[in-house]
């Protein structure tokens, strides 16, 4: 097996061709966009450069067939924060062979180790956590946009190399063209005629004052139950919206605010990979101007929940429900979509596991992250699962 670092443009696209060699018989997955991925690894685009740094590799057999990929990072604001200095792996691509995995993985642990790092995680993106994050383990249907998809093979991989669960996650799937439960819209309808409350979509004249409000509230909720939690940063937001504006509707994302104090937030975007399915990762103007035409067809009929977050103060007062209410309402204008999907649900998050199975949606789709101690008499001590 020849191991290639990815340093000049064709080793570049090796690491895309790899995925697709590796799913090419697999008519369930769907190739993001190489600029997207690309994106990930440029320090120009991704502000986790700005406090972290990225490596790639590509593997072939002695034929010179790719048969493998991945990348290893380390996002310094909290690596310091875990027990033990700890880096990630992603973008984790390889054939059935024990031997080529562990090559993969083997690379990715030395150059963390030489870099003070005495353990990883993954899959994991280099980013934040909403994208290509975790394994999936059970329910290998239909993927959304930026979650994580892949063989189940890939599950003994991880485990015979020595992985061992440090956090499950659950996708969620929501038939819109059901009625919500009688008595989550009592709660919904109350907490909505309150004159205190109020609930507003994003608009795009109001950007910098979304993204503020947004940022309050995501640093405030978060940082009561993520671990080594870090602030996120408006650039973040910004940059990300900006990415997302051929696709973002505004009917999908929310604010509540209590006596003009922004209190909850709730993003959602159309799943595109309805569309990206049929452009095999590739972004020409050719595929762009079919992106467009498939889009005002409605080709979308899906939605993927990308998170949503309530400050501590005002969980349990209803305001999740008020939300999901504002985007049901939403929906019935979009008679188009058939579904959504919330994902994903840590197991370290069982309040908000609780709000979806309540408005009605289906756990169906199961992922595991991963750590990995280098030092292999180390007690491992997986991420704490609160007691309600």
């Amino acid at each position: 097996m020849i191991l290639s670092e990815v340093l000049q443009q064709k080793d570049r696209l090796d690491f895309h061709n790899t995925a697709r060699l590796i799913y090419k018989d697999d008519d369930t997955w769907v190739c993001p966009l190489d600029k997207e991925i690309e994106s990930i690894f440029d320090p120009e685009k991704n502000t986790f450069f700005k406090h972290g740094e990225a490596k790639r590799w590509v593997l072939h057999d002695a034929t010179h067939k790719l048969i493998g990929r991945i990348a290893a990072f380390i996002d310094y604001h909290s690596s310091e924060d875990q027990e033990q200095p700890t880096g990630g792996i992603g973008f984790f691509e390889c054939i059935n062979d024990s031997e080529a995995s562990a090559k993969l993985f083997d690379t990715a642990k030395s150059w963390l180790k030489e870099k003070g790092m005495e353990a990883m995680d993954g899959p994991i993106n280099f980013g934040e956590t909403d994208k290509y994050w975790g394994l999936l383990v059970d329910g290998f249907t239909h993927p959304s946009y930026e979650i994580a998809y892949n063989h189940s093979y890939y599950q003994h991989l991880f485990e015979n190399y020595g992985f061992q669960t440090y956090y499950k996650q659950e996708g969620f799937h929501l038939d819109v063209k059901k009625p919500l439960p009688e008595r989550f819209l009592k709660i919904a309808e109350w907490i909505a005629r309150k004159p205190e409350y109020e609930f507003k979509h994003f608009e795009w004249k109001y950007a910098d004052k979304f993204v503020d409000d947004f940022v309050e509230v995501y640093n405030e909720a978060w940082a009561s139950f993520k671990k080594n939690f870090k602030p996120m940063e408006a650039a973040y937001i910004k940059k990300t919206l900006q990415k997302a504006k051929m696709i973002i509707d505004p009917d999908f994302i929310w604010l509540a605010y209590h006596n003009s104090k922004p209190i909850a937030i709730y993003l959602m975007w159309p799943d595109v990979n309805l569309i990206l399915k049929r452009l095999n990762g590739k972004l020409s103007l050719i595929s762009m101007l079919k992106f467009l035409y498939l889009k005002k067809r409605k080709t979308i009929t899906r939605a993927r929940g990308v998170l949503m977050g309530v400050i501590p103060s005002f969980q349990g007062r209803g305001v999740e429900s008020g939300i999901i209410l504002k985007v049901a309402e939403a929906m019935k204008k979009k008679p188009e979509y058939t579904e959504i999907e919330f994902s994903w649900v840590g197991d370290f998050n069982p309040k908000m596991k609780k709000i979806f199975l309540g408005v009605g949606s289906v756990s169906v789709k199961h992922y595991i992250t991963y750590r990995y101690l280098f030092d292999r008499d180390k007690e491992f001590v997986r991420f704490p699962i609160p007691v309600e």
